[in-house]
């Protein structure tokens, strides 16, 4: 999201033109009525309206957002006019999730994410080295893949939930925390009503069954001085696949928090970043 005012055209510095008398002016446009409701305006109005001329809005999905947690990371589908958006349909919930999961942003933080686990040695099986990095960034992509489709697609197309976090925006900080915590309990419907987030509380767990049973290693080693490769237990279990779920719930629940308190931390920086810079001179 642009800090940047968007100006029109160069102001004009020189006087125009007398018109030609012999020349009839053409027809002007009547200006619109600032009291008429908006879906009056004329077509052309409403298209610049919906469109934009920004390059921010290309690949917008309808109903959600173009916003970035820090101006980095994809905050599509929180939404602040939550009386004023439509339902989304199945394709676009899988669009919109498609377009964050594949977002620039998040191959670089998949390789951030990869070195820190490289680095505190996670997952032993997998060694160390290039061809260690390249297994642990292939499953921290697979992670992410599969959680944000399953709880932000999958699961919201059959049980006909709403994957979007309606920002309460207003009242004191205890209320609104509250509030955002408590979202990932409850949900709304495409219908538009409250209903328990069955989509993030059984999504998620899916998403970590998936990863545990599947493509995560099978075992876990450790080295020791007399046997380098000691096998120790296998990492395929419910009660591993059960703190992977209650770690993503715990994660999803922080990231809910920022998002609700991001739209005031945005437009403050974006207020001094607007602040006119005053000169003093002393005499």
């Amino acid at each position: 999201m642009s800090l940047l005012p968007v100006f029109g055209g160069a102001q004009q510095t020189t006087p125009p033109s007398k018109p030609d008398s012999a020349t009839p002016s053409p027809p002007q446009a009547p200006s619109p009525d600032p009291a008429a409701p908006k879906d009056q305006q004329a077509p052309a109005d409403k298209e610049k309206g919906t469109k934009g001329t920004n390059d921010n809005n290309q690949g917008k999905i309808a109903g959600t957002s173009n916003d970035r947690l820090f101006y980095t990371l994809p905050n599509f589908l929180s939404v602040e006019n939550t009386a004023q958006v439509p339902p989304l349909t199945t394709k676009q919930k899988f669009a919109v999730v498609a377009r964050a999961t594949f977002d620039p942003v998040e191959f670089p933080w998949w390789g951030i994410l990869s070195a820190i686990d490289q680095a505190d040695n996670s997952e032993p099986a997998y060694g160390q080295g290039w061809g260690a990095f390249g297994k642990r960034y292939g499953t921290t992509a697979g992670d992410s893949l599969v959680e944000n489709f399953m709880v932000g697609a999958v699961f919201p197309s059959v049980l006909h939930q709403d994957p979007r976090f309606f920002q309460k925006s207003q009242g004191g900080f205890g209320s609104r925390a509250w509030y955002a915590v408590t979202r990932i309990l409850v949900t709304r419907t495409d219908s538009g009503h409250s209903q328990f987030n069955y989509s993030e509380i059984f999504g998620s767990a899916t998403g970590a069954a998936i990863s545990t049973f599947t493509y995560h290693p099978r075992s876990t080693f450790i080295s020791t001085p007399t046997n380098p490769h000691m096998f120790i237990g296998s990492d395929r279990t419910l009660v591993n696949a059960a703190d992977v779920w209650a770690t993503q719930i715990s994660l999803d629940t922080v990231t809910i928090v920022v998002k609700e308190f991001w739209p005031d931390i945005h437009r403050k920086i974006s207020k001094k970043a607007r602040q006119p810079q005053v000169d003093t001179v002393n005499p």
